[in-house]
């Protein structure tokens, strides 16, 4: 159910730094029509940390109205707080979301008994498939193969997104999780190296204002059309590099922005793309042929 081409949403806002509830509809609905796989509201992408709870909320309903079962959405529903993670987590089970992505507590530092202890707790509390999201580089923790094991007997934890860019991290979840535990890339550039050491997909920032080409190419490497899918991801090399050269989801915004789908609003504290920021985005996605 999880597999090939997801996005990371990013969360369209007006001028004011208003949630635009309209642009987002159209974008999801954009994303779906261009083969994107499956879409994740209020993750990282999508400015989760500065959105109050109504706003998170809304932003998840509004992501199931629109794919009304055209494609699987994993709603975002981590915090640091774990009694705050279950109430998202309950409330995206109520909307009828198919799954919710579940970010390690960022800040708190837990140990690995902590992380364990938490996400079993939200696994418990809501009757809902959850994927794992392991980012070290924003959050500080790292799960260990280990932890993810034994939440893997969970029955509601199905899953890991997997954001170390750590080629050897999935070789070694498969041998402790098995072949059925789902792993999906965080990592835009090393994505198909990833699906090669045993993923079945990736959760992409890129797949933001490329979604056709990352369809494209999932789609290529699943049936066995390896050389077509490098190409593609060679392709789009210098797209990963502009979109990441600035803290996502800044440079991804003003991508956005080129395209109609959004303005290029970031809430602080994170800040604007730059100037030289805005030109190597804008380059990269003529390069890629986004832009004429």
């Amino acid at each position: 159910m999880f597999k090939g081409s997801l996005v990371a949403l990013l969360t369209p806002m007006r001028p004011d730094g208003s949630v635009d509830e309209k642009a987002f509809a159209a974008f999801v609905d954009w994303q779906i029509r261009e083969g994107t796989q499956g879409i994740v509201p209020v993750g990282t992408t999508g400015e989760s940390p500065t959105l109050n709870h109504a706003e998170h909320k809304r932003v998840v309903e509004v992501a199931v109205e629109v794919s009304a079962g055209r494609v699987p959405v994993i709603a975002g529903a981590g915090s640091n707080s774990t009694a705050e993670a279950i109430e998202f987590a309950r409330h995206a089970k109520s909307v009828g979301a198919d799954a919710t992505l579940v970010v390690a507590p960022y800040y708190n530092k837990p140990t690995q008994e902590g992380l364990f202890l938490h996400f079993t707790a939200i696994a418990d509390a809501a009757d809902i498939p959850m994927i794992v999201y392991n980012i070290p580089s924003r959050s500080v923790v790292d799960i260990s193969t280990e932890t993810m094991a034994r939440l893997a007997k969970h029955p509601n934890i199905v899953g890991v997104k997997d954001s170390t860019a750590n080629l050897a991290r999935p070789l070694h979840t498969r041998r402790e999780c098995g072949v059925d535990f789902v792993q999906l890339s965080g990592e835009d550039h090393t994505a198909l190296a990833f699906l090669a050491a045993g993923g079945v997909g990736c959760i992409s920032v890129t797949a933001n204002i490329a979604p056709r080409l990352l369809r494209e190419m999932h789609t290529a490497w699943h049936d066995g059309r390896h050389a077509e899918a490098m190409a593609i991801q060679d392709r789009l090399v210098p797209l990963h590099d502009a979109l990441f050269a600035e803290t996502s989801p800044a440079p991804v915004k003003f991508g956005a922005s080129l395209l109609g789908h959004s303005t290029d609003f970031v809430r602080l504290p994170l800040a604007a793309c730059s100037k030289p920021g805005r030109a190597r985005v804008r380059a990269a996605m003529t390069e890629v042929g986004l832009l004429n």
